[in-house]
């Protein structure tokens, strides 16, 4: 992706795909990836073994499921699931969230299948 000085308009990169649960990354930070997704239904159950994952609502509303308890984010909240952890996202409605995690993290961490994608730039 290239270095650009002018901002990113999340509104305008949420607006340039429709696909769900398919990761689009809008800017690069040091070794890590700035992505936008959007999300409905359930997700995989997965873990990151070696990175945490941040996950920030911009719209909609987003429950993380762990083994141990619901984490439910509204529009402007956000939660880090540690390294390590059994998760599932799941949207009720649709969500757009924001992630940043390591470039080269796979949406579906250890548990692969046919979810598995990797981050797509948007332009």
């Amino acid at each position: 992706m290239t270095t650009s000085h002018a901002p990113v308009n999340l509104a305008r990169k949420l607006s340039q795909f429709d696909e769900l649960w398919a990761q689009k990354k809008v800017a690069d930070l040091n070794d890590y990836e700035v992505k936008l997704a959007k999300l409905k239904g359930e997700f995989v159950w997965h873990t990151h073994e070696d990175t945490d994952e941040l996950f920030l609502v911009i719209s909609g509303r987003l429950t993380i499921q762990l083994r141990d308890g619901d984490v439910t984010l509204e529009p402007g909240e956000l939660f880090v699931v540690p390294r390590g952890v059994e998760h599932r996202p799941v949207a009720d409605e649709e969500t757009a969230i924001l992630l940043l995690e390591p470039a080269g993290v796979l949406n579906t961490g250890d548990a692969g299948g046919p979810l598995t994608k990797a981050a797509e730039a948007l332009h």
